[in-house]
């Protein structure tokens, strides 16, 4: 029984061994070939990858906006005023007579009457009148004058030669502070003469420096003080009720230090039968004489409308204080334009500006071929 035992187990491990051998046998006949190992080879650098450009995109390029320069303003210039346009009441009254005398087909008695009316109702003055038609009689006789048409040429010519060889100039000296005095009566417009005068000195770079010297009236020293302001000039200004020649003395040492050449002085306007006003003018002008001062003119302020009142003033201001010359003012807004004749043919003393309007433009310096054009022309 135990034999037995040994001879099965021993059946089972040759049984068992014989499997294994087997299968050892077949794996061993699926192994693969021997093979050379491959060669290895270090890896090749990668190759850049070229890529074609794309083909530009068309751009509209955006506009380019380029800012104008900046222009100047265009300096405006004021057109200068005509005689002709100006002396309309003047002209309609005078043209009504020289119309008279064309329509006759002779000269004669009611000739002469009628140039004569008619300078002496434009304020020629009789004294004035009389001379100059005394004188024309006198070119007709000599000349052989027959016809109104020559006649009326003939008095023409004469008013414009009674009025051509004065010196209008308006006088400024080297080397010195020259003060302008501007005299008259009140409400002629001195301080607004001396405003006008301001600005055309400033605009042509001649600065000024202005002396409010009329100390009794303080709306005169405001006044100025506005033209100053406007047209950018120094202003000298004393208390109210202040000496005057004491304004004009610090307006000339200030003119002085600033090397400004002109000084425009501005004066109480005073009744020219005042004595005792026209006595304080005169030292006005005394104190502006002092170095380094030098008045080089005398300007009265004459309101046209006045007529022969203002070649009454002339007079006393001329006696008073050496008028060198006259500012007719508002000669635009009245018929006794004549007046430009009576106060150069009895005075000698020249007009040298005239107001033709309000505005600063509108004071001209005066020309007699033009003045007289425009009482003739129609």
């Amino acid at each position: 029984m135990g034999v037995l035992l040994v001879l099965i187990v021993l059946a089972v491990l040759l049984l068992v061994g014989s499997v294994g051998m087997i299968a050892v046998g077949r794996r061993r006949a699926r192994r693969a070939p021997y093979l050379e190992p491959p060669v290895t080879r270090p890896p090749e650098a990668p190759r850049p990858v070229v890529v074609a450009p794309e083909a530009p995109v068309a751009v509209e390029p955006e506009p380019v906006v380029v800012a104008p320069e900046p222009q100047p303003e265009p300096v405006v210039v004021a057109p200068k005023p005509r005689f002709r346009d100006r002396l309309g009441k003047a002209r309609s009254q005078f043209a009504g007579y020289v119309g008279n005398v064309l329509s006759r087909t002779s000269i004669d008695d009611a000739t002469w009457d009628d140039l004569e009316e008619a300078l002496i109702l434009a304020d020629v003055g009789i004294g004035t009148t009389t001379a100059i038609l005394d004188d024309l009689r006198a070119r007709v006789k000599s000349e052989g004058i027959t016809t109104p048409q020559e006649l009326i040429a003939a008095l023409k010519a004469d008013l414009t030669a009674a009025l051509g060889d004065a010196d209008r100039s308006l006088h400024l000296d080297a080397g010195v502070t020259n003060v302008w005095l501007f005299v008259g009566v009140n409400g002629v417009g001195k301080t607004t003469t001396i405003g006008k005068l301001g600005r055309r000195f400033n605009e042509a770079g001649t600065p000024v420096v202005m002396a409010a010297a009329d100390t009794f009236r303080a709306a005169a020293a405001e006044q100025l003080e506005l033209w100053s302001k406007r047209v950018g000039a120094d202003l000298v200004r004393g208390n109210e009720g202040g000496d005057p020649g004491a304004v004009v003395f610090d307006a000339v040492q200030r003119a002085a230090a600033k090397n400004v050449t002109l000084v425009l002085a501005d004066t109480a306007g005073r009744l020219h039968t005042k004595v005792n006003l026209m006595e304080e003018l005169k030292k006005v002008r005394r104190v502006a004489e002092r170095e380094p001062g030098k008045v080089t003119e005398v300007l009265l302020v004459i309101d046209a409308t006045t007529g022969q009142n203002g070649l009454v003033q002339a007079k006393q201001f001329g006696e008073a204080v050496g008028v060198s010359g006259v500012v007719l003012t508002k000669l635009d807004g009245t018929a006794k334009g004549g007046i430009v004749l009576a106060i150069e043919k009895e005075l000698g003393v020249p007009i040298k500006l005239v107001g033709l309007g309000e505005t600063a433009d509108d004071l001209v310096d005066f020309d007699p071929h033009e003045f007289v054009d425009a009482l003739f022309d129609a």
